[in-house]
């Protein structure tokens, strides 16, 4: 007698999803202080304390080799000052992507963080071009777009199988074949779970759009034509992208319309390899991203 399993909902995804330990739920809070003019060091340092681990990560990278000048950082508020507010971001949400990571992947350990820190620079490196949208909220949005995978590889994947065989036999992007076999796709989820994380509205859109931005909003366009560009780029020089990150349908017309030629995407994408191996170093193709 042959069972057939019965599809969890988007809702039974996204619970589960919200149960894992370690979520990137304490990043909207640190976004939210970093970028107020009058937020002080002691202030970051209160919320990142709420973490230990990531305390632990902030204080061993302000007394790396790299950004240690005299003596040691004591305190987490000595090492918000010697970091400075742009490296700390980057730690804290490279960290808590990649923890959450460990808890729900089906691949190589760090080939999910590794895509996203390529996905994330690639944005940030597009929006510093243009200068059209904050390079931090592009880089945040790279990280971000992708947690539904995890949570769908948390909570669908002996679904997978099937939808790697609708893509074989029919073509096609995987989201579109998990639409089709599940009712939702991996970018829905991860939307969900972003606004129940209170990430700002724009990000949840851009992420729910990501790969069909012919059907967004207006007022999610900016972001999304980086975001879009973004992905495009850090899927073609390879670092950790899995099998369904390669069958992602480019709207090139869509990122023309926004200046985002394939010249300057070529050129956006020998920067941001550079950009990876300065942050990943021997770590960039192969092993754990541990922070």
């Amino acid at each position: 007698m042959t069972t057939t399993l019965t599809p969890p909902s988007i809702e039974q995804v996204c619970e589960r999803a919200l149960r894992m330990p370690c979520s990137p739920a304490l990043l909207p809070r640190l976004i939210t202080v970093l970028v107020s003019p009058d937020s002080s060091a002691e202030e970051i340092a209160e919320i990142i304390k709420v973490d230990s681990a990531l305390a632990a990560s902030t204080l061993r990278l302000a007394n790396s080799a790299y950004f240690s000048s005299g003596g040691a950082a004591e305190t987490i508020s000595d090492a918000v000052i010697r970091l400075g507010q742009r490296e700390l971001y980057r730690l804290a949400a490279l960290a808590l992507v990649s923890r959450w990571e460990s808890g729900s992947s089906r691949g190589e350990p760090g080939d999910f963080c590794r895509h996203a820190l390529c996905t994330a620079l690639a944005a940030e490196v597009l929006a510093e071009t243009s200068e059209r949208i904050d390079p931090q909220s592009a880089y945040t949005a790279g990280l971000v777009c992708d947690l539904g995978k995890l949570a769908m590889a948390h909570a669908c994947a002996p679904f997978f199988p099937a939808i790697r065989t609708h893509c074989a036999l029919r073509g096609g992007t995987w989201a579109a074949a998990e639409r089709e076999l599940l009712g939702f796709s991996h970018a829905e989820v991860g939307a969900r779970l972003l606004k129940a994380w209170s990430f700002p509205a724009v990000l949840a859109t851009a992420t729910e759009f990501c790969e069909r931005p012919g059907e967004a909003p207006a007022e999610a366009l900016p972001l999304l034509a980086h975001l879009h560009a973004g992905k495009y780029v850090a899927t073609s020089f390879g670092p950790g992208v899995s099998e369904d990150g390669f069958l992602f349908e480019l709207n090139a017309p869509f990122l023309v319309e926004w200046g985002f030629t394939p010249e300057l995407l070529q050129e956006t994408m020998s920067i941001v390899h550079e950009r990876a191996k300065q942050r990943l170093q021997d770590k960039i193709n192969h092993g754990a991203i541990a922070m």
